[in-house]
């Protein structure tokens, strides 16, 4: 009956932004870092409990982190937005309406190009990807949170109600499950990178919800499309992946059950079991004339003058994608370096700077990118993740780390000697060489010096120079650690290595 299947997904996305304060009140917002650990029901007042008399004034931080956003994602910035009331009642929503946007979003008509990746998310530069059309970017508050414990019954916390929400809506472009994820990784890594949200999806920092149906071709020429279902609250890639897959499967095979076809009526929304990997029904979607949109008579318009959009527009830095090929293809690097330092906000402005002020310096541009590359993924990564911290939180000056590229380029020091340079500069106003001549990290690189103390070293082990002189080149690591050892561990071990290799003719 079905010849063919043809995948058509459409995304929401629902983006935490972290303002210190919530969307139209002063009181403090859980997606915040200082406020995310807060007790249940403690971010409230009047405004977020709809009590008599509070009213709503609009977070001016909330605004500008969404024209950023849409600007990225190439969007149209609306002169003149407004807020309706979209009318619902749950417990989790004491005003019995969710203040949003509708008629007039603040961002709109978009589109982003989404390179391919593979399943890790790694670019793939040698693949084309998808353009991507973007409907709209509004701004709404978020509702609060509802839990059921066992006998306990419902419990709500407001903590999370009025949290600013930025919804981004996409057009039904993606026909293939990769590029879908790949669209998620590329919206949620300049998200993070703008500092417009944590991002942590456990957190329901970012919450991805797909509309997905398909084309069935029949055999007898026919096509026909499988009603939408929209599957709600997804908060990681694999699930996304999983929950298009499954409905994928199922959509032709209900087709089959019941003959139900598209129809704006036959919309449904459905949940996401993480263990069975299945969706299950939660309800029929509400069309937005079951919303009762009507303007809110509270709050005036958003209107964006062309020098507020002309600053934002400007305070917009290069982008991650952007910034991986410029690192692959300018500089150099190895495609999981570019990648790497890109896709992090505080790894990527700490490299730029210190290529920078190495360059200046006098290092060649690409020697010094390398170096810097290496000394951001491997030191400041490795000691970003022993303290469980961002690189950005460290508090490293790009101009001092590019202190330490000249020093590494100049065999002044070792690579382990570098790590610990940059170690120790976290707190401390200190020259990395002042650092490096404290912590007698300094290479020894006089060959005279150098000279000596093999000559000492062939002389007191003369079984291992024999094994080295007969071919077994591996046996000339205790050598060298010997050589260290007289040098007080400054010594170069490059150069020491070259020196014992030549003098026992190896």
């Amino acid at each position: 009956m079905i010849e063919s299947v043809r995948l058509v997904v459409g995304m929401e996305i629902h983006v935490e932004l972290a303002t210190r304060r919530k969307m139209f009140t002063r009181a403090p917002s859980p997606a915040h870092p200082e406020f995310e650990d807060a007790e249940p029901n403690t971010l409230i007042d009047p405004v977020v409990l709809a009590l008599p008399g509070a009213l709503p004034v609009m977070n001016r931080d909330a605004v500008e982190m969404s024209m950023m956003v849409g600007m990225a994602l190439g969007c149209e910035i609306a002169e003149r937005s407004v807020w309706d009331r979209k009318s619902y009642f749950y417990p989790d929503l004491p005003k019995a309406y969710q203040l949003s946007q509708y008629e007039l979003p603040l961002c709109f008509d978009g589109a982003i190009d989404v390179p391919a990746m593979d399943e890790a998310g790694w670019l793939r530069y040698d693949e084309d990807g998808c353009r991507v059309g973007i409907v709209r970017a509004h701004l709404e508050e978020d509702a609060g949170k509802l839990t059921h414990e066992g006998g306990a019954g419902s419990q709500v916390d407001l903590n999370r109600a009025g949290t600013p929400l930025l919804e981004i809506v996409t057009a039904p472009d993606f026909a293939s499950v990769e590029d879908a994820i790949a669209f998620c990784r590329v919206l949620h890594a300049p998200c993070r990178f703008l500092g417009v949200t944590g991002g942590d999806m456990q957190k329901g920092h970012m919450r991805f919800e797909p509309n997905i149906n398909c084309v069935l071709t029949l055999k007898d020429g026919r096509a026909v499309k499988t009603p939408i279902v929209e599957v709600k609250n997804l908060n990681s890639f694999r699930s996304v992946a999983g929950a298009i897959r499954y409905e994928l499967k199922q959509q032709p095979r209900r087709w089959v059950e019941t003959g139900e076809e598209h129809a704006p009526a036959m919309k449904s929304t459905r949940g996401w079991d993480d263990a069975k990997e299945v969706t299950f029904l939660q309800r029929s979607k509400e069309d937005a004339l079951d919303y009762r949109y009507f303007p809110d008579p509270d709050l005036v318009p958003v209107v964006v003058a062309e020098a507020w959009r002309k600053r934002v527009s400007e305070s917009l830095p290069a982008l991650p994608v952007e910034r991986a090929k410029r690192y692959r293809d300018g500089l150099g690097l190895a495609d999981r370096d570019a990648q790497q330092i890109a896709f992090d906000r505080g790894m990527a402005d700490v490299f730029d700077g210190a290529v920078e002020a190495a360059a200046s310096a006098g290092v060649d541009r690409a020697e010094a990118a390398k170096l810097a590359a290496n000394l951001v993924v491997q030191g400041l990564g490795r000691i970003a993740n022993e303290r469980e911290a961002s690189v950005q939180s460290l508090g490293f000056d790009a101009a001092r780390v590019g202190e330490v590229v000249v020093l590494r380029q100049s065999n002044a020091i070792s690579g382990n000697g570098a790590e610990k340079i940059l170690e120790l500069m976290i707190g401390s106003d200190d020259a990395p060489r002042a650092i490096a001549e404290r912590e007698k990290l300094l290479q020894v690189t006089d060959t005279g010096a150098l000279e000596g103390w093999a000559d000492e070293v062939i002389a007191a082990f003369p079984e291992i120079a024999e094994q080295i002189r007969g071919g077994k080149q591996q046996a000339i690591g205790r050598l060298i650690g010997e050589v260290m050892k007289r040098s007080g561990g400054q010594a170069d071990a490059k150069a020491v290595r070259e020196i014992l290799l030549a003098k026992l003719g190896a």
